[in-house]
């Protein structure tokens, strides 16, 4: 049972109840019986045995007439449930309220505490009667006469016995109340434990599904605050799972379509060639500059792909070299003119020469703003206007390349950097399976520029074409 965490828990609430409440409990009835039972019961007594006393004080009569010592007795103990002896100065037992004390009268008693008393001091203890085989509360008070003289002692006893017979069902009431207090103690420790424990089972099994590969619902966030950080880490992480496994589904479904529609390509290519098609020039010629464009895009699906798997392994490095920005901009933007005005487009740019060098490295940045490139010449129709700009502001170099394509829906710009995220295009191909491309080239160009220390950003007005901004910082010394 305490090999689980449901019986230690009961146990860590039961053992200090256990150890401590049985200790209380003898504390209290040890105080109860000696501090507060027996002082009350003998200052009670010896209040009774004074006013006995004054009374016995007024009747001169009954010290020396024996049937009035027993009337007087006989009186007083019908009132007070205490034996009452009358004794004379030199202790002989004149009279008691105890028949079994017959025996007694006109003997002399060896009484404790009678020096006191015949000194005019009244005496209290607590002792063992060996006549009455128990202990009692005895009280001595001595009887002061009319003419201040001592004319005897009055004698007032207590059985204990009776007492502790009453002070007894204190006794079981405490043991029932600390009883009670072990079982509510028990009660609370299980319920908190199944408080703790049923959370703690459900992440567990949680754990132990998520291992075998099922789906999971997300967990209830109940119990202790630590378990419900538990909880939500668990969630976050079965969320995230959820994620890397739709972009792993996505990236399988976009490498079918990104490879399959180039293989089909070259299949046909090939088909004629054998076909034919090797012996006409022209032809050849034009089947061989389509396979070579085909192996270009599948070049730079490689290299997104080869980039991605940098960034899921933490290992993007890059090579930083100071690089003059105005000759790395000329150099890199060369090959999309072509590409823009091959489409039909208009291609502006405007780079001021006094732009700085700064330490970037070339390749890396070159592939962010070849991914920016890419996308505003594929996107942007015939006839349609790219263009590239460049400057500094607010201690930082920007980067600006805009198009007049279609733009991109709002509810769909917050999510454009998202690895794989593709919106479906509206128009002439809205019935196409997969939109071109896999939804890589933002997210790598966006976790590129972040890797240079700098952002970024994004705008568009649907119909009036996106905008896209790299900005990165100046060094100290600029």
């Amino acid at each position: 049972m305490f090999r689980s965490l449901r019986g230690r828990f009961v146990l860590s609430h039961m053992l200090p109840l256990v150890v401590v409440i049985p200790l209380i409990g003898i504390a209290l009835v040890y105080v109860l019986e000696t501090q507060v039972m027996l002082d009350n019961l003998s200052i009670e007594l010896m209040g009774q045995a004074v006013i006995v006393a004054e009374i016995a004080g007024t009747r001169t009569d009954i010290w020396a007439d024996p049937a009035q010592a027993r009337l007087f007795v006989a009186l007083v103990d019908s009132h007070l449930a205490t034996r009452v002896m009358l004794l004379d100065l030199n202790g002989y037992l004149l009279c008691s309220s105890d028949p079994s004390d017959v025996d007694l009268i006109g003997q002399r008693l060896q009484l404790a505490g009678w020096a006191s008393v015949r000194a005019g001091k009244a005496s209290v203890r607590t002792a063992y009667s060996r006549y009455l085989q128990q202990e009692v509360v005895d009280v001595l008070v001595p009887v002061i006469g009319p003419d201040q003289q001592i004319m005897g002692v009055i004698r007032m006893s207590h059985r204990l016995f009776s007492v502790y017979e009453r002070f007894l069902r204190l006794r079981y009431l405490i043991a029932g109340v600390l009883a009670g207090g072990l079982v509510l103690g028990a009660v609370a420790g299980w319920a908190m434990a199944v408080n703790l424990e049923h959370p703690l089972r459900q992440v567990t099994q949680a754990v132990s599904q998520l291992t075998s590969g099922e789906r999971l619902d997300p967990l209830p966030e109940q119990g202790p605050r630590e378990v419900r950080s538990l909880s939500r880490a668990v969630n976050t992480l079965v969320e995230q799972l959820h994620s890397l496994e739709q972009a792993r589904r996505k990236l399988l479904s976009n490498l079918v379509h990104e490879l399959g529609r180039p293989l089909g390509a070259f299949h046909s290519a090939i088909q004629a060639l054998l076909g034919g098609a090797a012996d006409n020039p022209p032809l050849r010629s034009d089947l061989l500059a389509g396979m070579a464009d085909e192996v270009g895009r599948m070049r730079r699906l490689l290299d997104d792909l080869a980039t991605l798997h940098d960034q899921v392994l933490g290992s993007l490095e890059l090579d930083r070299r100071q690089t003059e920005l105005h000759q790395w901009l000329a150099h890199t933007l060369s090959p999309w003119r072509q590409a823009a005005q091959d489409k039909g487009l208009q291609w502006q740019v405007m780079i001021p020469a006094s732009l700085p060098t700064i330490e970037i490295d070339p390749d890396r940045l070159g592939q962010a703003l070849g991914n920016l490139l890419s996308n505003a010449i594929k996107y942007t129709p015939s006839g349609g206007t790219v263009t590239v700009q460049a400057g500094i502001e607010a201690r930082q170099v920007w980067v600006r390349v805009s198009d007049t394509g279609p733009g991109i829906a709002s509810e769909h710009l917050e999510r454009i950097f998202t690895p794989f995220y593709r919106p479906r295009q509206r128009g002439p191909q809205s019935d196409r399976r997969f939109a071109e491309g896999m939804g890589l080239g933002l997210s790598i160009a966006h976790d590129l520029v972040a890797a240079h220390d700098g952002r970024l950003e994004a705008e568009s007005t649907p119909g009036l074409g996106s905008r896209f901004t790299v900005w990165l910082p100046l060094p100290p010394s600029q």
